[in-house]
């Protein structure tokens, strides 16, 4: 993923960020991309097991605050 990128919306600079989610006791954790549809369960919320995953790259754009969301290295789910 190239260092510097561009906004899609109005070409502004796009700073690199992450998305964190707040679960079960307040416990952060990085957001994932999952293939598929989600299969909620009753233990566990959202299965999860079985399928593919990647972290999720969030950028902003310094101008007007759009988001841009990328997939990268591959993470275990």
């Amino acid at each position: 993923m190239p260092t510097e990128i561009e906004c899609s919306k109005c070409g502004g600079k796009m700073s690199k960020g992450f998305v964190f989610d707040r679960g079960h006791l307040e416990y952060k954790t990085q957001q994932a991309w999952v293939e598929g549809e989600p299969e909620e369960t009753f233990w566990s919320g959202v299965k999860t097991s079985g399928r593919e995953g990647y972290r999720v790259e969030a950028y902003r754009c310094d101008n007007c605050n759009s988001l841009e969301f990328y997939t990268r290295d591959r993470v275990d789910i």
